[in-house]
């Protein structure tokens, strides 16, 4: 079963068959977490949407029409999840505790001077971004998607994702310059 490949597993799935289930769930589960923890910046709510993407599969499985691959399907509801719970977080408003946990993630020159690892710089760098161009480069980079999949997974136009593929670009290589490291492309 684990060398099926993903639309026959979701078939099985429809199906009932747990095993395919579970099969999924470890070929997909952390692609989808990551993915989650990127838009949210929150461990627990991107556990729970991960959890939620998966039994919508599990529920939905039957209604997979195979337009697009099963790792875009995921990833949309992820997305759609994602963006859900950032708009009941935001009407749910702030109580104090969870106030004073928030991190002001702004560094200063100093801090980010002292930074060993480039690594740790550039995620801080990719957080800076607008939620539009971090999700883009997300998908491209970390997640190895195409133009056509992005604008499946977002649902906006092919040339809407390119834009803004080309503006994230453009605006990490000025923060990743602020940061003082060097962006390794033209």
């Amino acid at each position: 079963m684990h060398t099926e490949s993903d639309d026959e597993l979701v078939k099985r799935i429809a199906g009932g068959e747990r095993l395919a289930m579970k099969v999924l769930f470890s070929r997909h589960q952390t692609r989808v977490y990551r993915f989650a923890l990127r838009l949210l910046r929150d461990e627990t709510m991107a556990e729970d949407v991960t959890g939620d993407v998966f039994m919508d599969l599990w529920r939905q499985a039957s209604r997979f029409e195979g337009r697009a691959s099963v790792t875009t399907w995921l990833l949309t509801i992820a997305r759609n999840k994602s963006y859900s719970a950032l708009r009941k977080r935001r009407d749910a408003g702030l109580d104090d505790d969870y106030a004073e946990s928030i991190e002001d993630e702004a560094d200063d020159p100093e801090v980010v001077l002292q930074k060993q690892d480039k690594g740790l710089a550039i995620r801080a760098c990719l957080a800076k971004l607008s939620r539009e161009h971090a999700e883009v480069i997300d998908l491209v980079y970390y997640h190895e998607s195409s133009v056509e999949e992005v604008a499946r997974i977002v649902g906006i136009p092919e040339n809407t994702v390119k834009t803004r593929l080309f503006h994230a670009r453009k605006n990490l290589g000025e923060l990743l310059k602020t940061a003082g490291i060097d962006r390794g492309w033209p």
